[in-house]
């Protein structure tokens, strides 16, 4: 927690890689519109739940956390993540110097980053959406959670969806105030259903992650749930 009741990671500990916050799952959509990721980066690290589960169940995709905190860093033996290796690494910078750097492009940006006051500045503005665009291959997928009850957050979804040139779609988490942002840079956006539903049949055998409920929620995007329940980061 940065403050209660405001859950930012939650880990099982006889199933550390298993994904238990909704919000989670949702963002792990991303496979719907590119199943087979050769390269994935993740700016936020927190508990490392996204980072132990494409370690775990995507291993042959690059993965690389940007974590501006060396005190969240600092507890990834607690929450059990993997040490760097060829595949998989962990570093202590600033996600939004990340995407206007030098580094490969990415078939998958997953954008996560939170302080104690919410969303900070530069991971939601307008030029940081550019770069997002610009350091992701053609077709690659953008994922950005955000919280529905941050005052900024139609301003958020405006600018991505200004950088992605209209190709987004707003999937409501089932748990929280949390809203998963879904861009694609280039490509038919969003896939037509019988796509997503053979990748579905494809995933759905190795990924316990909802898939079908995201799916429905991205082919009908704006479906209304009930409210009252707390917010995940």
């Amino acid at each position: 927690h940065f403050n209660f009741p405001t859950i930012q990671s939650r880990m099982r500990k006889a199933e550390p890689a298993r994904l238990l916050l909704d919000y989670t799952r949702t963002m792990m959509g991303f496979l719907l519109l590119q199943p087979k990721p050769q390269r994935i980066a993740m700016i936020g690290l927190g508990g490392g739940s996204l980072a132990k589960y494409c370690r775990a169940k995507l291993p042959d995709a690059d993965f690389t956390a940007i974590e501006l905190s060396e005190e969240v860093i600092a507890l990834r033996n607690e929450f059990e993540i993997p040490p760097d290796g060829p595949r998989f690494r962990v570093i202590c910078g600033d996600g939004a110097e990340y995407v206007r750097g030098d580094a490969e492009a990415s078939d998958i940006l997953l954008i996560d980053g939170f302080h104690a006051e919410g969303q900070p500045e530069q991971l939601c503005s307008a030029a940081f959406y550019d770069s997002c665009y610009d350091k992701l291959k053609e077709g690659g997928v953008l994922v950005v959670n955000l919280c529905a009850d941050d005052t900024g957050y139609g301003s958020y979804v405006g600018r991505i969806r200004d950088s992605f040139a209209e190709k987004i779609v707003v999937v409501e988490a089932d748990e929280g105030e949390n809203k998963i942002v879904f861009a694609q840079k280039g490509g038919i956006f969003p896939p037509r259903f019988n796509e997503i539903s053979e990748r579905l049949r494809t995933l759905e055998a190795t990924h316990p992650v909802d898939l079908d409920r995201t799916a429905q929620k991205m082919l009908h995007p704006g479906k209304k749930r009930s409210a009252g329940r707390k917010r995940r980061r």
